[in-house]
Formats: C-alpha cells, structure tokens, sequence
C-alpha cells in the first residue's frame, strides 16, 4: 500500500448538487459531520493547507459540496454540515437534499469520515449517517474531533464508549480520536485512507445504454 502524499491536495470545484460533479468515476472519501464537528480543520489539518477548506466562526458555511483531488481519479469530498440550528428551514432541506443525494448515487463513493465533537458524539443525524453507510457497505471511520478539549482519561472513557456503541452498528466502523491542534489521529486518518485508496475498485464510467 502507497501512501499518498496529501499535501498537493487541490481544491477542484463546489456543486450545488450532484448533477454539478465531475464524472462518477475514480474513488471518493467523503467528509461528513454536524456543522460544528470541525470538518474543515480536519481535512486542513490532513493535507497541512491552512485554508484548503474554508474553516469559519459560523458553523454551517460548507452549503455546497466540496471537491478536492489528492491525485487524479482520487478525490476527497466535503459535504454540507448537518444539523445546525440558525439556518432557515428551506436552506436546510436544501442541503439535507444534496447530501442524501451524494450518499445514495455517488458510485465513487468509497469510504464515509464521519466527524463527531468527542463531547457530544453519536446524535441523532450522526447514527443516521452511519446506518446508511453500513446499509451501502461503504466503511466508515468516525473522528472523535476536539479531543484536545478534554482531559486524557475523560478522551479515552469517551472513546472507548463511542467504540462500544458503533458495535450495534454491525458494519465496517473504526473509532479514533482526533485534534487539529495537538495534530492527534492524523496519521491513523491518512492510514486510512491510504488504506481506501489504494485497496477499493474504482467506479467505472457506464457505457451501457440506459434502460428504458
């Protein structure tokens, strides 16, 4: 297994939805997380880009689904956070639409990141988000974000916990705790997805006539 080199991460496009993406081909690892979890320190604080993805003071900016490639046919993907309160109704179901949308017909589509505060871990939206994914056999590995917040014996009770439920789970789940400050979990995050990369099949682009 290669290890990729994740500094050289570009940012490629945002799309409203998934008729606005490239072609459904190669391997894509999404992000996903409430807005607040720090998805955009993560992926920053993986590819060492201090603004590779926009972090903000307002949770819930990421609106659009964001496309990065580390090398060609091997994409990262940060999708629209979920589950902040302040945005208006419509917005929300908006966004919740263009996200169900990647999850169900990216084909790409290889591996899940789902990003959890290490304080409040596992809400409801989060456990929805890894049922699916197990439901469509894509792995998952859940960052416990922020760990930094809290005192190391209080991080491992709360990983080990949030290891213990994921069990119920019955899928591909692995549990690690991360910190963009202290630079925790970042290898074990890009041993993973060395590990996707280079193991999964990539989508094909369909030839095939469409079926009427």
């Amino acid at each position: 297994m290669s290890a990729l080199n994740y500094h050289i991460t570009h940012f490629v496009l945002s799309a409203p939805d998934i008729r606005h993406l490239p072609s459904d081909t190669g391997i894509e690892v999404a992000f996903a997380g409430r807005s607040n979890a720090g998805k955009s320190s993560a992926l920053n604080t993986l590819t060492n880009q201090k603004s590779l993805a926009r972090t903000s003071k307002t949770p819930g900016r990421t609106q659009l689904i964001n496309l990065f490639e580390v090398v060609e046919g091997k994409r990262l993907v940060d999708l629209p956070g979920y589950g902040y309160a302040e945005v208006p109704e419509e917005m929300k179901r908006k966004w919740q639409r263009a996200l169900g949308e990647y999850l169900q017909k990216r084909q790409a589509l290889k591996g899940l990141v789902v990003l959890m505060d290490i304080r409040h871990p596992l809400k409801d939206l989060d456990q929805q988000m890894i049922e699916w994914a197990v439901q469509s056999q894509i792995p998952v590995l859940v960052l416990l974000t922020k760990a930094d917040k809290l005192a190391s014996g209080a991080r491992k009770a709360q990983l080990n916990m949030v290891r213990e439920a994921s069990l119920a789970f019955q899928g591909d789940v692995q549990v690690e705790m991360f910190s963009s400050l202290k630079k925790l979990g970042v290898d074990k995050l890009r041993q993973k997805l060395d590990n996707w990369f280079s193991e999964l099949e990539p989508a094909q682009e369909d030839d095939s006539p469409p079926s009427a």
